[in-house]
């Protein structure tokens, strides 16, 4: 049999795809909720993509109390770097949603200051695990303890308003901790099935 091609779809994955196949047995209900939650999750890529376009090309937006306007005039005020890449291994890294770092002069005295920020798009509740995370990745790519950071601040922006946490050295320490161990027990678990 000579089969038809679809060039045009390759690399795509349909809603009702074969991979995702538990809407076989959705209600109607269930699948119309779970047709929403993708459209929702397809709107927020799209939101982050013009987010990060906006903070690169320096594009303040409308002071009307939105989140994404909210998130990309800070994200600009602040010089950071959307949609960066931070890299420990192969097994860990991320992309923070943006970041900033800079070392500046106060009396005298050099301060180092990270700032990671995350736009979220649902209406879930965010946890900042997944700043906290972020903050060990860069460490480690960067050849950072928790002591060298004079300042930290994460930052969550969602439901037009933003919440901020500055984590303590503590965390900061627990996180590059258990970045290192996990990496290294799963290390370990690939050199073991490879052997």
């Amino acid at each position: 049999m000579k089969f038809n091609k679809h060039s045009h779809l390759e690399g795509r994955h349909a809603t009702l795809s074969a991979s995702k196949y538990h809407w076989l047995r959705y209600s109607k209900e269930k699948l119309q909720t779970w047709f929403l939650t993708q459209l929702q999750a397809a709107k927020g890529t799209e939101l982050h993509n013009f987010a990060a376009l906006a903070i690169k090309m320096r594009q303040k937006l409308p002071r009307n109390g939105k989140t994404v306007n909210q998130y990309v005039n800070d994200c600009i005020g602040f010089g950071m770097t959307p949609e960066q890449v931070l890299f420990y291994t192969i097994r860990s890294f991320g992309t923070a949603d943006a970041i900033g770092f800079r070392e500046i002069e106060v009396d005298g005295v050099m301060r180092r200051e990270l700032r990671i920020f995350d736009l979220k798009t649902g209406v879930s509740k965010a946890s900042f695990d997944q700043l906290l995370i972020y903050s060990g990745f860069f460490m480690l790519e960067y050849d950072m303890l928790p002591g060298d950071l004079d300042f930290v601040e994460f930052r969550i922006y969602q439901n037009d308003s933003f919440e901020a946490w500055s984590p303590q050295i503590e965390d900061l320490a627990y996180v590059l901790d258990r970045i290192k161990t996990s990496d290294r027990i799963l290390e370990e678990m690939f050199s073991e099935l490879i052997d």
